[in-house]
């Protein structure tokens, strides 16, 4: 499998991942700021949360790497949470601003 294919794979299943305190998924709120897939089908996501002391900091990072080495083709997935830059509510999509009421 490609990687462009596997990347595509990888997205969709982050975006069956919700924040637990709102109706839209990781991927649409804006959470996920990389992913990478190696050579060697190695995926590295690169996420943040939506504040330091949210309540799902212990959890979304394990589901999201729980989920994505349920992958058919992943090797291997490393996860890593950054607080650079801060997450803010201008880094959503449109639709989530829509689910949200924002818009």
């Amino acid at each position: 499998m490609d990687t462009d294919a596997l990347k595509e794979k990888v997205v969709a299943c982050l975006q069956t991942i919700y924040d637990p305190e709102l109706p839209v998924n990781i991927y649409e709120l804006g959470l996920i700021y990389e992913v990478n897939v190696l050579p060697i089908t190695n995926v590295q996501i690169v996420m943040t949360l939506t504040a330091p002391g949210c309540p799902a900091a212990q959890s979304l990072p394990v589901e999201v790497d729980q989920k994505v080495r349920q992958i058919e083709g992943v090797n291997d997935v490393h996860v890593a949470v950054t607080w650079t830059p801060p997450w803010n509510k201008s880094m959503m999509s449109e639709a989530a601003q829509l689910e949200l009421g924002m818009m």
